[in-house]
């Protein structure tokens, strides 16, 4: 547990949920990012990792024109955390004399970086440079400026892929994170406190780094970062780490500090998670994550002396095995060892969580274990959430085939209920799928009350972000009074 007087700051949308997620080969996963042919010899200086980085680094803008109330997050005012993530912002307690706003003008909200990855515009950023924000633009190194549009984002393991219109840019060359070592010289390259361009430079401290706080709005955190002492402050979110040779090797994401400001180590997402996310995220909308599927627990010593485990000093110990999942294929037990993922060996629960991150539903994988003192390996099929291989695609509100209605007070009292929509216009779709009919009235999706089509859309959204199954969880009645449960299923297999 960490020290209380110690804060980890994770973004203004407190991230993740690492799983575990698909990679086949290079050259059908990875196509839109440039990757690195060749590793030149160990450099002596900074400056040619800089010269080949800064260009490929830009500043991110977010505005907003919904009001942000005055909320508290932890017990911390919420502009030290907009510091930290976006750079230095107005206080509303400072007085100063500023112009009226139109009530539906975006005002500027955050600032961020983010890190050119195709020569035709795709940006990777953090999450939470763009989290809520109606407008987003981005600032070249050459101060050309863009408008941009969000063309997916993960919550979970806190990466967006932005987009602008624009050819011919000077996208970063990706590096592989797996082959970095501890004690390495990095360069963090990013706008913090609004200064744009800024190169700070550390080495590497330790890797697959879990941060203890592994869970959001019940997901599983990456829990698997590149922790360097190369200073990130306010703004510097999204931004790139990159090894000597310019080559990317971590999206900046966090530090950890009691002050909101750089005290000594800075945390970045490793790239192999980074290509996997932004590779779904342009080919899907939304991100594809795979499951071992089963609850595992680090092996320490006096775990391995109760169960007389002597083969192996560490490893991920199986608890539990699900039913139709990879773990039950591999016939994998309760006291089995895990020690290694695809010839890479797992000595904790981060090293696990980033091998897994690299491959998708429907990928093979081998596994390495030991039981009674015993090595095996064998190879398994990856499944989604709900024991199949399907890829799922990012669903559109507007997909689910029907409107929803509001209802008058004259329906409401009638009915005797106080809130609900109604179904209308149905078409073809997962709400016509479900059994769902013309004239049934929805009192509650996801255990959630919903009175107007915006509040279905919202718990809509919230599912499609989710790493849980894409399942909407309807109640409600017919107009002659009768009372129904439907479960809608927003998962398709891709065509």
């Amino acid at each position: 547990m960490m020290k209380p007087t110690k804060t980890i700051l994770l973004g203004a949308a407190l991230l993740f949920a690492g799983n575990a997620l698909a990679s086949a080969p290079e050259t059908s996963h990875h196509q839109f990012i440039r990757t690195a042919a060749s590793s030149p010899g160990f450099q002596t200086d900074f400056t040619q990792a800089a010269e080949k980085t800064i260009n490929s680094v830009v500043c991110i803008k977010s505005y907003t024109s919904r009001q942000q109330g005055n909320m508290m997050y932890g017990g911390q005012n919420p502009f030290d955390m907009f510091d930290f993530f976006f750079g230095p912002q107005q206080r509303p307690q400072q007085r100063q004399p500023r112009r009226q706003q139109k009530k539906s003008e975006p005002i500027q909200n955050g600032l961020g970086s983010g890190v050119i990855i195709s020569a035709d515009g795709y940006i990777v950023t953090n999450n939470h440079v763009v989290d809520e924000s109606d407008k987003l633009e981005v600032l070249l190194n050459d101060n050309s400026t863009y408008e941009a549009r969000i063309v997916g984002t993960d919550e979970a393991t806190d990466l967006a892929l932005i987009k602008i219109d624009a050819t011919g840019l000077s996208p970063i060359t990706f590096g592989d994170s797996e082959a970095v070592k501890v004690g390495e010289w990095v360069l963090a390259v990013g706008n913090p406190f609004g200064f744009n361009s800024t190169v700070t430079a550390g080495i590497v401290s330790a890797k697959a780094r879990s941060l203890g706080q592994n869970s959001r709005n019940g997901q599983m955190g990456i829990e698997s970062f590149i922790q360097t002492d190369a200073a990130l402050n306010p703004g510097n979110s999204g931004g790139a780490l990159v090894n000597l040779r310019g080559e990317l090797i971590g999206i900046n994401s966090a530090i950890y500090s009691n002050t909101g400001s750089y005290a000594g180590f800075s945390f970045a997402i490793p790239t192999t998670i980074v290509k996997k996310i932004m590779t779904d995220l342009k080919q899907y909308g939304t991100v594809q994550r795979a499951m071992l599927g089963c609850t595992v627990a680090e092996l320490d010593a006096k775990t391995a002396k109760e169960k007389d485990i002597t083969a192996t000093k560490s490893g991920m110990l199986v608890d539990e095995v699900s039913d139709m999942s990879t773990a039950k294929e591999l016939g994998l037990q309760k006291n089995d060892v895990i020690v290694a993922l695809n010839g890479v060996e797992v000595h904790n629960f981060a090293q696990l969580t980033e091998q897994l991150n690299k491959f998708r539903p429907g990928d093979t994988i081998s596994i390495t274990y030991y039981r009674d003192n015993k090595r095996y390996t064998k190879s398994g099929t990856l499944r989604n959430s709900q024991g199949n291989t399907q890829i799922t695609k990012k669903g559109d509100f507007a997909e689910l085939g029907c409107a929803f209605m509001k209802l008058t007070q004259e329906t409401k009292s009638s009915l005797g209920i106080s809130n609900g929509v109604q179904v209308a216009g149905l078409k073809s779709g997962p709400v016509k799928d479900a059994g769902i009919k013309d004239g049934f009235i929805i009192l509650e999706v996801n255990g959630r009350a919903v009175n107007s089509s915006e509040d279905v859309e919202d718990a809509f959204n919230q599912v499609m972000k989710s790493n849980d199954d894409k399942v909407l969880v309807i109640s409600g009645i017919y107009p002659t009074g009768k009372k129904y449960y439907y479960a809608v299923n927003l998962s398709s297999e891709a065509q």
